[in-house]
């Protein structure tokens, strides 16, 4: 890893460490610490999810217009001010807007800082890039979030206000660390893998023509609305409800989590390179199956307590293996998906359906808790794992050797016009 990336990485992870301080907190914040009650904490949340998907369909074309550079220090800058805010606003006007701020100001912080992670990579390091990412992401989240928690007294509003003021300072730290990075104009992007949608192309219409591209967006959805979607809404409505875990085990399961990924991460890497992305996604799929299917059980055995939390936790922690498979496998693929002068289209693209997934997810599965439907509940997450999996395949035969392999040498043109017409 160069220099310039590793900065980068460094700045990313510690704008993570930041985030973790509030995210736990963010409802109770506004629910019970500024008496605002649940239905402004929910329409907070939401405020979070509106702002990104307003921003991020316009973040693409300045991103490729004017780097990714000046997107990420505005991002830090928006985030920043907005996390301020958000500690110190006592009204729900002024909350509404602090998350509508800082949720647009992190939104195109993601786009931006993948970008930036492409251009200093190639083609063969790219899926080594992204998993440290996801990493120090989740390392940094976990980190804020125990440390956060030793400083946190919901009694006392200040103290809040202090972990959205730190917050708010390791958003300009992150932008003080990508000030001093030189980034590569594009170096790592030209050896993109060849795509159907041909080297020139560029605005949404040539990417919605991409016929892997959107398939790969849709893949990404349900990815989403499967894991992360729940993590906050029906998932931990029924450990609750159904198999009778405390508050406190679902923080327990929530560390577990987080700890498989960080533990795992690494070994899964050297187990994935060299594997066909396709493949690696579609088993994804199953592990998640797996995951929801042991989820359902616990529910089925309340009189072992033991067994149904073990089997909870266990849900947790599958998710996290699969999380940490995914993180040297999308990301880079859909900048090996991407002509090399719409990079951050593409980013963007793929960030709008992400949030599209986790804005969908919480309301999907909250609305399925709110009338008790449990059972209905676990079989439409068991059938999107194999829709997971199902989706995987499909994108596997629209992918040329060397997009669904990067191990393998860039095809011959003769063997890429070949794998075109395929498709």
């Amino acid at each position: 890893m160069g220099a310039t990336l590793r900065r980068i990485q460094l700045g990313n992870a510690l704008s993570a460490f930041g985030s973790g301080f509030t995210v736990p907190y963010l409802f109770i914040y506004v629910a019970q610490v500024r008496e605002l009650g649940p239905s402004t904490a929910g329409a907070v949340l939401a405020a979070f999810a509106a702002a990104a998907l307003v921003v991020l369909p316009f973040t693409g074309r300045v991103i490729d217009g004017h780097g990714p550079m000046p997107v990420a220090l505005f991002g830090s800058a928006a985030a920043s001010v907005g996390a301020l805010g958000f500690g110190m606003s006592s009204s729900a006007p002024l909350v509404m807007v602090s998350a509508a701020v800082m949720g647009g100001g992190i939104a195109v912080l993601q786009p931006s800082l993948a970008t930036m992670i492409v251009w200093c990579s190639t083609t063969a390091t790219r899926s080594r890039a992204f998993a440290t990412q996801f990493f120090l992401n989740n390392l940094g989240l976990g980190l804020g979030g125990l440390l956060g928690g030793q400083l946190v007294d919901e009694h006392r509003a200040s103290s809040f206000t202090l972990l959205f003021s730190v917050e708010a300072v390791m958003f300009v730290v992150l932008a003080g660390v990508l000030l001093t990075v030189r980034l590569p104009r594009a170096s790592g992007v030209g050896e993109s893998m060849p795509t159907e949608a041909g080297e020139s192309g560029g605005g949404w219409r040539a990417m919605l023509s991409h016929r892997a591209m959107v398939l790969l967006c849709v893949l990404g959805f349900v990815l989403f609305f499967t894991c992360y979607g729940q993590f906050e809404s029906g998932l931990a409505a029924y450990g609750v409800e159904v198999t009778g875990v405390s508050t406190s085990t679902l923080g327990f399961a929530l560390f577990a989590n987080t700890a498989m990924i960080v533990l795992a991460q690494f070994v899964v890497l050297r187990m994935v390179e060299g594997r066909r992305r396709s493949r690696v996604i579609a088993l994804v799929g199953l592990i998640w199956m797996v995951a929801w299917v042991a989820a359902g059980v616990s529910g089925l055995v309340p009189h072992a307590q033991a067994v149904a939390t073990a089997l909870l936790i266990s849900t947790y922690a599958l998710f996290g293996v699969g999380e940490a498979m995914l993180s040297p496998t999308v990301a880079p693929l859909v900048a090996d998906l991407a002509p090399p002068r719409v990079i951050g289209q593409y980013n963007s693209a793929f960030a709008l359906v992400k949030q599209l997934g986790v804005a969908v997810g919480p309301a999907v599965g909250g609305l399925m808790a709110a009338h008790g439907a449990y059972a209905a509940y676990i079989v439409m997450l068991v059938l999107c794992s194999v829709g997971v999996s199902v989706l995987a395949l499909m994108l596997g035969r629209r992918l040329t050797p060397a997009q669904d392999n990067p191990q393998l040498r860039t095809p011959s043109p003769v063997v890429h016009k070949q794998a075109v017409a395929a498709v």
